[in-house]
């Protein structure tokens, strides 16, 4: 499954922001840990107990390879399906012993072949075995050969060559056409193989779940989805073969901003985000409460829609972007928490990752005079009202906000402000938390405020989703075939460093098409129960689902 690419609304809890009141060109930034959160083990962790936490939204498409869903629909997927990767803080890949005897990598006549050992007992609830048809399944669906297939990424499965049974159904042979060099991030999630035509991938979890499907410690008791209280509960698998999950229910609720961190303060759930000043502020103090900080492999980026009509000119989408102040953003997020951080300069890698490169820089600097000039080229003239008009139409853009959270508002009134110095006139459009997946699929915006959430540190590998001109994933819809050639020829690169390298070289090109701005990365900030174990700020880490639960 891709991973860059995970997509969430710009909200204070679902980006779980940590900010500070310094501002970002201080020249002194803080140093994250990987990760932060009550270490247990298995056997430290009691018997019982109900996790019940916020979710910005029970998404209406619960296939997390559909190009509709989010990383809420990913989230939830977890809890109920095989969970066959686990990573530790540094990112480093293992797979997972509850469904794997072993899994090895070795080149092959050129080619990079994957072998998977699948457990015997290894089967989905309703008696299917998971074994390699499993894996040919989730291959062809996502490879992008078919396009009925509506796939957020076809990353990484459209250099598969084939998927086979090796020794026997139980032994999943993948091989690559040439090296690939991040196996590891992909069949971290399988489809069942009944979900084995596009109408049945396209349309079977939308609006709804199949437990039958699932597999692993958990399994649904109950998800209410377009309901007026959404909500998922999973409860025990009387049908896992591995180590009994310990809690006795996990609960994941719908909640706005400002509605979960109540419910925090309240009792009534075990975790929120405490990503901004006063988020923090109101957790200070509250017995029982411990708040976790880390790295957070996340990018939040403006997206500007080149299906716009405002925005169809790439002079005009970079005025924007050279107009926008990533600073004031900065300054606001990063309000009230002693935290800050340098402009992020790229997606492909984290500034704390070997590799990293300043890439936006290449094709974006604040520079609102330039910013004049290019929408004067543009054929856009300021109009009496100072917004500018061409051909007798203003200039005049949508900007959706889904959250209540004061800062993300805030944000939006900032970019306003700065674009109506420029004579863009900008509407902030208010949206529940629910309206998010609707509204990125449909491309119902100009200017958007989101991010990418990475569940894997192989940014390089996921290049396509961000910028191909094809990916359902590039919401800016810019890009060109020739372009997408290129993106081609870097992923044949067998050596990584080399590819990263490549990779840097075209990010610097594909900003000069100004579909999308990185703003900031923020951290993971979360207040949660001093008796949670194995839950916090994550970082890259992924721990058996089994390990989460109360310390006795």
């Amino acid at each position: 499954m891709r991973k860059t690419g995970i997509i969430a609304a710009a909200a204070a809890v679902a980006l779980a922001l940590s900010a500070c009141g310094g501002s970002q060109n201080s020249g002194k930034h803080t140093k994250l840990v990987a990760a932060d959160y009550k270490r247990a083990s298995y056997d430290e962790l009691k018997k019982g107990g109900t996790l019940t936490t916020a979710i910005q939204s029970i998404t209406e498409q619960q296939n997390p390879f559909h190009q509709d869903s989010t990383a809420d629909t990913t989230d939830m997927w977890y809890w109920y399906n095989p969970q066959l990767a686990l990573f530790d803080e540094k990112g480093n890949y293992k797979a997972n012993p509850d469904y794997f005897t072993d899994v090895s990598a070795s080149q092959v006549n050129g080619n990079t072949v994957v072998t998977y050992k699948i457990r015997e007992e290894a089967k989905f609830n309703d008696g299917t075995p998971i074994d390699y048809k499993a894996f040919e399944n989730t291959w062809k669906a996502n490879n992008g050969q078919d396009p009925a297939y509506q796939a957020n990424s076809t990353d990484g499965y459209v250099q598969i060559k084939s998927v086979k049974a090796g020794a026997s159904a139980k032994e999943a042979v993948v091989t690559f056409d040439g090296v690939y060099s991040w196996w590891q991030g992909l069949f971290n999630l399988l489809l069942h193989p009944a979900v084995d035509t596009p109408e049945k991938y396209n349309t079977l979890y939308k609006g709804q779940v199949h437990p039958e499907w699932g597999a692993g410690p958990y399994k649904v008791e109950n998800v209410a989805i377009g309901t007026s209280a959404p909500q998922a509960t999973f409860v025990p698998n009387e049908k896992w073969w591995g180590k009994p999950g310990k809690l006795t229910k996990r609960v994941m609720k719908q909640m706005e901003d400002q509605a979960s961190l109540n419910a925090f303060l309240n009792g009534e759930i075990d975790a929120t985000g405490v990503g901004t000043g006063e988020r923090l502020a109101a957790v200070k103090g509250k017995e029982g409460t411990k708040v976790y900080t880390s790295f957070r492999p996340q990018n939040v980026l403006l997206t500007a829609n080149s299906a716009s009509q405002g925005l169809s000119d790439p002079k005009v989408r970079e005025a924007v972007f050279k107009t926008v102040d990533r600073k004031l953003i900065a300054n606001i997020v990063f309000k009230g928490l002693d935290y800050s951080e340098p402009f992020p300069g790229s997606l492909v890698q984290f500034s704390i990752q070997d590799g990293y490169r300043d890439n936006l820089s290449k094709a974006v600097t604040l520079d609102v005079k330039g910013a004049k000039k290019l929408l004067d080229e543009a054929g856009w003239k300021e109009g009496k009202d100072g917004v500018r008009v061409k051909d007798g139409k203003k200039l005049e853009l949508r900007y959706p906000v889904f959250s209540d959270d004061p800062n993300i508002k805030n944000i939006a009134v900032s970019i306003q402000s700065d674009l109506k110095n420029v004579g863009i006139s900008l509407k902030i459009e208010d949206h529940p938390s629910s309206d998010f997946a609707p509204i990125m699929s449909k491309k119902q915006f100009d200017l958007v405020m989101s991010s990418f959430v990475s569940t894997d540190p192989y940014g390089v590998a996921y290049f396509r989703q961000t910028y191909a001109s094809d990916s359902t994933l590039n919401k800016s819809g810019t890009g060109s075939k020739e372009f997408d050639a290129k993106i081609a020829e870097m992923e044949k690169i067998a050596d990584p460093k080399k590819q990263i390298a490549k990779a840097n070289e075209l990010e610097a090109e594909a900003f000069k098409f100004y579909g999308v701005m990185p703003v900031y990365n923020g951290a993971t900030k979360r207040a949660v129960k001093e008796k949670v174990a194995n839950y916090g700020a994550m970082g890259f880490v992924k721990l058996p689902i089994q390990n989460i639960g109360f310390v006795k």
